[in-house]
């Protein structure tokens, strides 16, 4: 029988499991059925789990969202046609498995996380995580602030999360930003959010965030601007600074999202939301998230796939980069 994966000269696993022999229902559950990180000498990307969501404010479950997303990612191919690339052949792609993380400390989870990303970037490698709620962006910046220095972060959600605390706590899946920025984590010079929309607390969370080094693309730009134009400003704004995408699935409408934990009316469309990601060909990405995928308000795996697809066309932007 032919080998379901492919395999380098040492016998190292380095790519996705054949579809044609094994089929896409069964098989590892790993991302997109490549190899684990244990099964290759090196990898340039990984992806990584963080089964978190002590940080909610409103409906739990994200903790679910890694293996929803894996278990979603079945039926990716190796083949991008909307950017003409194989990225599990120009980079060697591996799934890293997931963090371990306390779920009933958020202080100590953030530290985890922290030491946990120190450990995969070490080498170089490039880190895209599957959250979890959105309180890991914040040790997860800190991380790679080590690395780059100041960041620049294209924010993709329907809200800000710059707000300062819930019920008293500093760090939840509403404040990483406002954390990241005060901390020095931010390039204050080259922030901006895009899908905001929804009711907020007040008008001053709008000048707070401008303080902490945001501008806003809202959701409604779409409409008012076009997607090319938003494409243009989003990527003015970043230009040649080091760059981390953090994705909170609810910058979608509900119709294309609807299993996560804050859904907003009126939110992209995952083809807009594709269409903005494949944009960042050429940004200096160092790293990315997709979080808030909660599965218990999913169905048919609607989220799971958006969620999924997009993190393929992440990993394609960094891949490109090793080709």
């Amino acid at each position: 029988m032919t080998a379901p994966v492919p395999r380098d000269n040492a016998g190292n696993k380095v790519g996705q499991v054949d579809a044609t022999v094994v089929p896409r229902f069964a098989g590892a559950p790993t991302f997109a059925r490549l190899p684990r990180r244990d099964e290759v000498a090196r990898a340039d990307i990984a992806v990584v789990g963080i089964p978190f969501d002590a940080g909610v404010s409103y409906r739990p479950g994200a903790r679910f969202g890694p293996g929803h997303i894996r278990e979603s990612s079945r039926l990716l191919r190796p083949y991008n046609p909307a950017q003409d690339a194989m990225p599990f052949a120009l980079a060697q792609v591996v799934d890293a498995g997931d963090l371990g993380v306390n779920p009933f400390d958020i202080a100590q989870a953030i530290s985890q996380i922290e030491v946990g990303m120190d450990e995969l970037i070490a080498d170089g490698t490039k880190v895209v995580t599957l959250g979890g709620d959105h309180t890991i962006a914040y040790p997860i910046l800190k991380s790679l602030h080590k690395k780059h220095g100041p960041i620049a972060v294209i924010h993709f959600d329907a809200h800000l999360d710059t707000w300062d605390t819930y019920f008293g706590a500093p760090l939840t899946h509403g404040t990483p930003f406002r954390r990241a920025s005060e901390d020095g984590y931010l390039d204050l010079t080259g922030c901006l959010h895009v899908g905001i929309r929804g009711p907020l607390y007040s008008d001053t969370d709008l000048s707070d965030d401008t303080a902490l080094g945001f501008q806003v693309l809202r959701a409604t730009d779409a409409d008012d601007l076009g997607i090319d134009e938003m494409i243009a400003r989003m990527l003015a704004r970043v230009g040649d600074r080091p760059v981390y995408v953090s994705i909170d699935v609810d910058v979608m409408d509900p119709a294309f999202t609807p299993g996560t934990g804050t859904p907003e009316a009126g939110g992209l469309s995952s083809r807009e939301m594709l269409r903005l990601v494949r944009s960042l060909d050429g940004v200096n990405l160092v790293g990315a998230d997709i979080v808030e995928v909660a599965p218990a308000y999913d169905h048919a795996e609607i989220t799971g796939i958006a969620a999924a697809h997009l993190l393929y066309e992440l990993i394609t932007v960094l891949a490109r980069r090793f080709g």
